[in-house]
């Protein structure tokens, strides 16, 4: 295997770690907005810090549909 692919593969494997735990994350803060007693002060922290994790998801979702490859008819990958 090449250096440069085996690069490709552990900067995949780092940015599927970081977006895994980024979902973990977002998933924390609807937890705490779900909280019934939590003060409005403290649910619109939350709730700026869930929309910066939103961001933060879609961007790294938008770079994988970019790398996304099909393997073509003659056993080649092509990027999608």
């Amino acid at each position: 295997m090449a250096k440069a692919e085996k690069m490709d593969i552990d900067e995949e494997k780092s940015n599927s770690e970081l977006l895994e735990e980024t979902f973990v994350k977002l998933e924390n803060v609807v937890k705490a907005l779900e909280k019934e007693d939590i003060s409005l002060e403290k649910a619109f922290d939350y709730y700026r810090d869930g929309v910066e994790l939103l961001k933060i998801c879609s961007e790294k979702l938008d770079d994988v549909e970019k790398k996304v490859m099909i393997l073509n008819e003659a056993g080649g990958l092509d990027e999608f």
